[in-house]
C-alpha cells in the first residue's frame, strides 16, 4: 500500500459516494484510532455508504488501487477491538447511514434491517409499531448494532438468546464486487425467502459469521413474540466457590426446556464493576482485592458471590409449572426469586414513598437486568468499563460515555465450555491466579447460552493513561489465553488481540478456510488478518 495508491482510491471514492461521505481529517482518522484495547491502529480514511450499491462501488475501487477495507457496523465492539482495524492503512467502512428498517412482519415475526441499526433504534421502531413483538438484547448499549453482535455469534438473555439462529436470510457484498443472496432470497418471489435459513443446495449463510469472505448489507431477524406471562427470576448464594453446583443445578433446567431463556451467573465482581468506583484506597494502589474486602462490598452493596438471573415466558399455566421445577431444583442450593411487571412496580412505588433504603437498593439493582430480558439494552452496563479509571468522567449515572473516550482499557477473555459445574470451577481456578498476579481481579459471567454449554466472560479493565498497567493488561491477557488453549477451552469469540493465538495450531480447517477466502475475495481486500488467516502466512 503507498501513498499513491491511498490518494487515487479516496479520490475515486469522493466521486463515488459524494465529498461528504469520506473522511480523512484527523479528527474523524484519530476517532477510529482509539480502542479500549492496548494496541491501536490508523486507517487511511472512513467511509460511509447508504446503499449495497454504494459498498459494491467502494469493493471494486478497493480492489483497483489494492487497499484493504475494514468493515463496521457502529463501532460499538468494545473490548474485542472496538472500530479500530486489524492494521495501517486500512478504509473503514462505517454504517451508521445504513440504519434502515426495511421491513416488519409482524405475523411471522421478523424484520429486515441493515447493519447499521442500533438496538435502541429497533427497540423503540418495536414499541411504536408491533408492541406484541420484543428483541433479544445485549448488555453492549442502545447504540451498538444488532448486525453486528449477531455476526460475531453474539448472545442475549432470551429464548431467542442465540443470535446466529435468530438470522432469516443476509444480503452480502463480495471481495470481486457481487452480492450472493443465501437461503432461499436468491430466488425471485420465493414465498420463504424470509423465514427459512437453509435455502436449498449448500447453505452458505454460516461462511459470513466470524470471517472476512464478505461484507453483509441486510439481514433479516427473528423475533420473539411477547409472551402470555412473563416471569424474571434470580438468586443470589454466598459461597465463592458455589458455581460448580449452580451449574450441575441449572442444566438439566435448561436441557428439560423447564427454562428456555438465557441464564447468566455472574460473580460479586462483575456487579460492583458497574455499581460502585473501584476500592484504590483500601488496597493501598495495589489490587486485587483481599477476600474480606470483596465480601464487605459485597454486603455493602447487597450482592452475592455468585448472581443468576434469567426468565420464565409462556402461557401462564407453563410458567406457573417452570416456576415449581425450578424451585425445586434450586432448594439445594439457594432461595430463588421471582418478579414481575406487579411486583417490580409496587417495589418502585414504594421506594418513592418509603424510606426503605435496602429495597431500593435492591429495586435499582434489578430494573436493568428485568429490561434486559425483556429487549430493551441499558448503557448502564457500558460503565463497568471505567471501573480501574483513576479519574473517573463525570457525567449522567444512567448514560455512560463512550469507553473509549474516556481512556477505559478492555479486553474480554472468552471460552466457550461444556455446561458441567467441573468445568466452571476449572477455569475460575485456574484464571484467578493468573489475574490476579498481574495485579488484576477477575469479574466473570457465565452463561448457560444453550443446552449444553456455557459461555464465560472475563473482563480485564485497566486505566490506558498508565503505560505500565496497560503492559500488564497485554501479558495478562497473552498468559490467559495460552493456559484456556492448553485446556482445551477455546474462545468462542475473538479480537484482533488474539487471532494469531487461533491460527497457531496450523490444520485443515484454516487451509480450508484460507481457500474459500481466496475463492471468493481473490486480492484479500476484505478485512485481511481478521478470523481468516492470511495468503502471506501460508
Amino acid at each position: 500500500m503507498t501513498k499513491a495508491a491511498h490518494a487515487g482510491a479516496i479520490a475515486m471514492w469522493r466521486r463515488v459516494l459524494g465529498e461528504a461521505h469520506v473522511a480523512e481529517d484527523e479528527a474523524t482518522l484519530g476517532e477510529y484510532s482509539r480502542t479500549t484495547a492496548p494496541r491501536w491502529t490508523r486507517p487511511c480514511c472512513i467511509l460511509y455508504p447508504r446503499s449495497t450499491e454504494d459498498v459494491q462501488a467502494i469493493v471494486r475501487v478497493a480492489s483497483q488501487f489494492n487497499v484493504p477495507l475494514y468493515p463496521i457496523s457502529r463501532g460499538k465492539n468494545w473490548g474485542y477491538g472496538d472500530a479500530c482495524a486489524p492494521g495501517d492503512g486500512y478504509a473503514i467502512i462505517v454504517f451508521n447511514r445504513m440504519n434502515r428498517i426495511i421491513e416488519l412482519n409482524r405475523e411471522l415475526a421478523y424484520v429486515v434491517i441493515e447493519p447499521g441499526v442500533s438496538q435502541g433504534q429497533l427497540y423503540e421502531y418495536l414499541r411504536a409499531h408491533a408492541p406484541d413483538l420484543w428483541m433479544d438484547a445485549t448488555g453492549a448499549g442502545m447504540e451498538a448494532s444488532v448486525v453486528g453482535n449477531a455476526l460475531e455469534r453474539g448472545f442475549g438473555h432470551s429464548r431467542y438468546s442465540d443470535h446466529v439462529l435468530s438470522i432469516g436470510a443476509m444480503e452480502v457484498v463480495l471481495g470481486d464486487g457481487r452480492v450472493v443472496r443465501t437461503g432461499l432470497s436468491h430466488y425471485e418471489n420465493a414465498q420463504a425467502a424470509h423465514v427459512y435459513q437453509h435455502g436449498v443446495g449448500p447453505s452458505l449463510q454460516g461462511l459470513f459469521h466470524q470471517s472476512n469472505v464478505g461484507i453483509v448489507t441486510r439481514v433479516t431477524l427473528f423475533l420473539p413474540p411477547k409472551p402470555e406471562c412473563f416471569s424474571f427470576f434470580y438468586l443470589t448464594i454466598e459461597d465463592p466457590t458455589g458455581i460448580g453446583g449452580l451449574v450441575e443445578a441449572l442444566r438439566p433446567q435448561r436441557m428439560g426446556g423447564w427454562v428456555q431463556s438465557a441464564v447468566h451467573i455472574g460473580n460479586d465482581l462483575r456487579l460492583l464493576s458497574s455499581m460502585i468506583p473501584y476500592p484504590w484506597e483500601a488496597v493501598n494502589e495495589h489490587p486485587p482485592l483481599p477476600p474480606d474486602l470483596r465480601a464487605a462490598l459485597r454486603r455493602q452493596q447487597k450482592v452475592g458471590a455468585w448472581n443468576l438471573s434469567g426468565s420464565l415466558t409462556g402461557p401462564t399455566p407453563l410458567v406457573r409449572a417452570q416456576k415449581r421445577a425450578l424451585r425445586k431444583a434450586l432448594r439445594g442450593v439457594g432461595r430463588v426469586r421471582f418478579i414481575n411487571d406487579r411486583t417490580l412496580a409496587l417495589g418502585e412505588m414504594l421506594t418513592r414513598w418509603l424510606p426503605i433504603p435496602r429495597l431500593a437498593q435492591r429495586v435499582n439493582l434489578l430494573r436493568p437486568y428485568y429490561d434486559l430480558l425483556k429487549g430493551k439494552s441499558a448503557d448502564i452496563f457500558v460503565r463497568g468499563a471505567q471501573w480501574r479509571l483513576r479519574r473517573r468522567p463525570e457525567h449522567d449515572p444512567a448514560h455512560p460515555p463512550d469507553p473509549q473516550e474516556v481512556g477505559c482499557g478492555l479486553l474480554w477473555v472468552s471460552p466457550v465450555l461444556p455446561a458441567t459445574g467441573e468445568a466452571a470451577e476449572t477455569v475460575v481456578n485456574e484464571m484467578e491466579p493468573i489475574f490476579n498476579r498481574h495485579g488484576f481481579d477477575l469479574p466473570v459471567t457465565f452463561t448457560l447460552a444453550g443446552e449444553r454449554t456455557l459461555i464465560c466472560v472475563m473482563s480485564i479493565m485497566f486505566d490506558k493513561s498508565l503505560l505500565e498497567e496497560t503492559a500488564q493488561a497485554q501479558a495478562c491477557y497473552d498468559e490467559a489465553l495460552d493456559r484456556l488453549f492448553a485446556l482445551g477451552f477455546v474462545p468462542y469469540r475473538a479480537s484482533a488481540q488474539s487471532m494469531d493465538v487461533l491460527w497457531s495450531a496450523s490444520d485443515t480447517f484454516w487451509d480450508v478456510s484460507r481457500r474459500i477466502k481466496r475463492a471468493l475475495d481473490p486480492q484479500e481486500i476484505i478485512a485481511p488478518g481478521r478470523y481468516i488467516p492470511p495468503a502471506a502466512d501460508e
